[in-house]
């Protein structure tokens, strides 16, 4: 299955899931979740308001916010809370899963580490810890910017 279609199939069961919590799918809850689906770059609230006022511009940066809570409260994004950069979200896959993040230019991928569940697994058998979530986050420089020195 190509990544498009498999981005749309994940926005169709979003969407689903917000009319099964009775929320009405509105043009701009619409458009915004489309753009959080079909952008691989975990986008900030403030990147999705800005491509998607053009188009809507009675959108507010509330109602994107309003819409990324939302999200959240049912499981359906993960956000990436970030110090010195803004928050970003990952409506693609919400659940734990590593990040791999660009430190010039801010671009963060979803690496496949199949090994993860392995290592989860033995931190639960070694610690006796109930591990309910993590974040893995590794850092440094994407190949476009490593071109670019």
């Amino acid at each position: 299955m190509s990544d498009r279609r498999e981005r749309l199939a994940r926005l169709d069961r979003l969407m689903g899931r917000l009319k099964e919590h009775g929320l009405r799918m509105t043009p701009q809850r619409a458009a915004i979740l489309r753009a959080l689906v079909m952008d691989p770059n975990h986008p900030s609230v403030e990147t999705l308001h800005r491509r998607l006022v053009a188009d809507y511009p009675n959108m507010s940066l509330a109602t994107v916010y309003k819409t990324m809570n939302l999200l959240k409260e049912l499981g359906e994004v993960r956000e990436l809370e970030f110090s010195s950069r803004d928050n970003r979200f990952d409506g693609f896959i919400p659940q734990p899963h590593p990040h791999l993040i660009c430190t010039r230019c801010g671009r963060i991928i979803d690496p496949d580490v199949p090994e993860l569940k392995d290592l989860i697994e033995n931190l639960v058998h070694a610690t006796g810890f109930d591990v309910q979530s993590h974040r893995l986050d590794f850092y440094g420089l994407c190949p476009s910017c490593l071109k670019k020195d």
